[in-house]
């Protein structure tokens, strides 16, 4: 973890509601994860299943699903042209599952269809990678080297691209469930009222977990403007 030696700085506070809401999301998602994994969905069919319905539905015939470890490392990998689904969804029939592997390809389908947000976000990559690694470091050498104040301007503008990238991938997020949810629905694959809720608060409560961190990333770039503004007084 980055060391901060601001840590008693006045713009600490900022950083308060970001926490709270961090600590809340994760409790949320993992409580969601937990209790969906538990309701085996009617239609039984497995996360992989599922996956590939959407795809082949879609003509992506091409975009392999494949199975990867560890618990919620789910993911789509757009250069490998692969949804890829943590053992807990792969192979379970739980909504959860079934939600979870529904979201995942439907960021296939995103790619599939050129949507814009996705096509900024994977510009941002590079950038936003260099930004939230290397911009923080450049603002602390800007802080102790007043001999050389372009460090300090230079690592904000870097990290402020990380906070860019946090915030354009909300939409995807929440566009990816949209699109999960409209395909469970409309195939028939949520057979009652509870299970299309259990599916959307699911993928809500993992949506939450994006807005956390576009929050935290939001507030501690104002903190580095703040603390920056400091010390030029």
């Amino acid at each position: 973890m980055f060391f901060d030696p601001f840590l008693f700085h006045p713009s600490t506070i900022l950083l308060i509601p970001a926490i709270i809401l961090t600590i809340y999301a994760q409790s949320k998602v993992s409580g969601a994860y937990r209790r969906y994994s538990r309701v085996r969905s009617f239609s039984g069919k497995t996360g992989a299943e599922i996956a590939r319905m959407i795809l082949d539905d879609n003509g992506l015939y091409g975009v392999k699903v494949e199975q990867v470890a560890g618990d919620l490392t789910d993911h789509y990998d757009p250069r490998a042209q692969a949804v890829r689904l943590s053992s807990g969804v792969y192979n379970s029939t739980s909504l959860a599952a079934i939600a979870v592997a529904a979201h995942e390809t439907g960021h296939a389908v995103q790619h599939a269809d050129g949507y814009v947000p996705l096509k900024i976000r994977s510009a941002f990559v590079p950038v936003a990678s260099f930004g939230s690694q290397v911009g923080p470091f450049l603002i602390l050498l800007g802080l102790f080297m007043p001999s050389m104040p372009y460090l300090l301007t230079l690592g904000i503008y870097a990290f402020a691209f990380a906070v860019l990238f946090q915030i354009v991938t909300l939409p995807v997020e929440y566009n990816a469930s949209s699109k999960a949810l409209a395909f469970l629905q409309s195939n028939g694959l949520l057979y009652s009222r509870d299970e299309m809720d259990g599916a959307k608060n699911m993928l809500d409560a993992a949506a939450l977990t994006y807005v956390a961190a576009a929050l935290t990333a939001i507030l501690t770039l104002l903190r580095f403007v703040w603390i920056a503004q400091g010390r030029d007084e």
